[in-house]
């Protein structure tokens, strides 16, 4: 497995994050979904990495500066036929060892309270993910759970 930051010029990252964006929508109400599409994931205070193996894309996730201190994750997303391969940890633990390089002191996250999303807050709690309040511009949703690592 290679991650490398990119450049979301590539179709097959268009083609995953229109899967993660679809999908978000059919889960959640239009006013709890807060994935990125292309154009805000190119924001200068966020940087996105894709996880391949060989040719095939199989996963992407981005970090964004809150602050000096503070990264939040976002647009973790494996192809639905990929799950469950290691790509979605490989990913977080490179976004983790980022998060620290830059000396940041916690990173935080949003993602959904439904049952869809229990395999992502299992992935979050195993490396230390605690669940919080809302940060940031987010402010209380039944249909988001908030999580905080301290690194």
């Amino acid at each position: 497995m290679h991650i490398e930051i990119d450049d979301l010029s590539r179709p097959e990252i268009h083609a995953l994050l229109e899967e993660h964006l679809r999908n978000m929508r059919e889960i959640s109400p239009p006013e709890s979904v807060h994935a990125l599409d292309l154009d805000k994931l190119r924001s200068p205070d966020i940087t996105f990495w894709t996880a391949w193996e060989g040719p095939a894309l199989i996963g992407c996730g981005a970090l964004k500066e809150l602050d000096s201190l503070h990264g939040e994750i976002k647009s973790m997303r494996t192809p639905e036929a990929l799950r469950r391969k290691g790509a979605g940890r490989a990913m977080l633990t490179h976004i983790l060892e980022q998060a620290r390089a830059r000396g940041y002191e916690r990173v935080s996250l949003e993602t959904g309270s439904f049952d869809a999303f229990k395999p992502a807050r299992q992935l979050y709690e195993s490396v230390g993910f605690v669940y919080c309040g809302p940060f940031g511009t987010y402010c209380e949703d039944p249909s988001s759970m908030f999580m905080s690592l301290r690194l």
